[in-house]
């Protein structure tokens, strides 16, 4: 409640915010300041709000996508870890030096390199000038990175929070005006319910105003049927009553998606990426179950008490135009 009213008193500045970040990329689309154009194909996914539209499942659905035919790299800026500069992920890496993100997608693709630089310049010259360098690059969170220009920019924006109905910082959540929509070439409307009719998509379609070169994508989250541990796994209907522990932007999803499955469980949320103190894990001792998103999983994991009881739901995303969608990569990256 406090920040609410904090963000409505600072509603006076968000005409100063707007035009700083209007006019940032004003400069960069003149050309006044200069983006740095690359040979290899590099995918950014992003987006205009702060959080929460789904950028890690969508980086996911992109390795998948792409593995198996090209070596792929990603790069984050790794946010929260302690460390600095560009890293590359190797078996000392943990979510404290690399960030909880990427060190889930070390943890979870062997196969491909997972770097960290908050220089994104910096980041891919040093992916670039590796003996055997990716085929791939895939930035995470990058969309207002301006000095870099992607060949291809994947645009996220919640169901439940379109860019079109948000207004800036400190008020709204969006990080630029939604003129900066038009830099991408796939707008993807995240996280929408199974069940949407082609009506609401035409109504959303008609909100957003894509231009004519743009593709409009709705994808949804498909939960697995099972809570997976390092050693076990758990159908979701034997599921006694657990502990759910979420630290990301938007919990709502899962708990709508468990309640629908009616499953019996209390809710312990915490910030997005939070660090979890130790005050916390000796609360979370004391639960006989704890049910988690993969990406708190990651962070909570090696706390040796917490090992048995802790589980996971994975999740993957499906989007409506899969062959349009995968076509467009495909032929971007070839």
């Amino acid at each position: 409640m406090l920040v609410k009213w904090i963000r409505i008193i600072l509603f006076p500045t968000v005409p100063i915010y707007y035009l700083v970040t209007w006019l940032r990329n004003w400069l960069y689309d003149k050309g006044i300041k200069s983006s740095k154009r690359y040979d290899t194909p590099i995918i950014c996914v992003g987006n205009l709000s702060t959080g929460g539209t789904g950028k890690t499942p969508m980086i996911e659905y992109l390795i998948r996508l792409l593995k198996d035919e090209k070596s792929i790299a990603t790069l984050s800026r790794g946010y929260k870890r302690i460390t600095e500069g560009y890293l590359i992920a190797d078996h000392g890496a943990t979510t404290d030096t690399i960030g909880d993100e990427p060190y889930q997608f070390y943890r979870k693709f062997k196969n491909i390199r997972v770097a960290v630089d908050g220089n994104r310049q910096n980041g891919i010259a040093q992916l670039l000038s590796l003996e055997d360098k990716p085929d791939v690059i895939l930035l995470d969170d990058a969309y207002q990175h301006r000095k870099v220009k992607a060949g291809f920019n994947i645009l996220l924006t919640a169901h439940y929070n379109l860019y079109s109905d948000d207004i800036v910082l400190p008020t709204g959540n969006l990080r630029e005006p939604r003129s900066g929509a038009k830099r991408a070439d796939i707008v993807v409307v995240t996280k929408c319910p199974s069940e949407i009719t082609q009506n609401e998509k035409d109504k959303i379609a008609e909100k957003l105003k894509l231009a004519p070169h743009q593709q409009l994508v709705f994808s949804s989250i498909d939960y697995a049927d099972k809570v997976i541990s390092t050693d076990l796994e758990m159908p979701l209907e034997s599921l006694p009553k657990f502990t759910l522990v979420t630290g990301i932007a938007n919990a709502k999803p899962l708990v709508d998606f468990l309640i629908k499955r009616g499953l019996k469980f209390e809710h312990l949320e915490y910030p997005d990426h939070y660090s979890f103190r130790l005050n916390d894990i000796e609360k979370l001792e004391e639960k006989d179950l704890i049910v988690t998103t993969e990406k708190d999983y990651v962070r909570l994991v090696d706390n040796e008490n917490l090992k048995t009881k802790l589980f996971y739901l994975p999740i993957e995303i499906t989007v409506d135009k899969k062959d349009v969608f995968d076509d467009a990569i495909k032929s971007f990256v070839d």
